[in-house]
């Protein structure tokens, strides 16, 4: 009987640990269930009209895999010139957690160097 009592335990101990994995990254969090976002702007640039994004996603905080870099976030978007970054993150029971980040930008003009003579 008391090995029954166990596993409840156990998974009640559990719950909320893959909102750890992500908790110094800034969002509102929730133990039941949390979907939030934030943003900050980031450059002068101007809001542009491509938006990348990147995600990470862990599992009781054991197993985290991903990459919610602004880098990946912009070469997802084909984005050179980055404006903004948001920051999206969902929490199911502690059980599963996914953070994403959000870039919007545009594609910058890029001139070539000129030749050296």
């Amino acid at each position: 009987m008391t090995k029954l009592l166990m596993v409840p335990a156990v998974l009640m101990a559990l719950t909320g640990c893959a909102a750890a994995a992500f908790a110094p990254l800034g969002p509102a969090q929730a133990i039941l269930y949390a979907d939030s976002g934030s943003g900050r702007i980031v450059t002068e640039n101007a809001i542009g009209k491509k938006k990348g994004e990147a995600c990470a996603s862990s599992i009781l905080g054991l197993v985290t895999t991903g990459d919610a870099s602004i880098r990946a976030a912009a070469d997802a978007g084909g984005i050179t010139r980055v404006a903004s970054v948001d920051n999206n993150y969902t929490n199911i029971l502690g059980i599963y957690a996914k953070y994403c980040t959000i870039v919007s930008g545009d594609k910058g003009d890029t001139a070539p160097e000129p030749a050296q003579e």
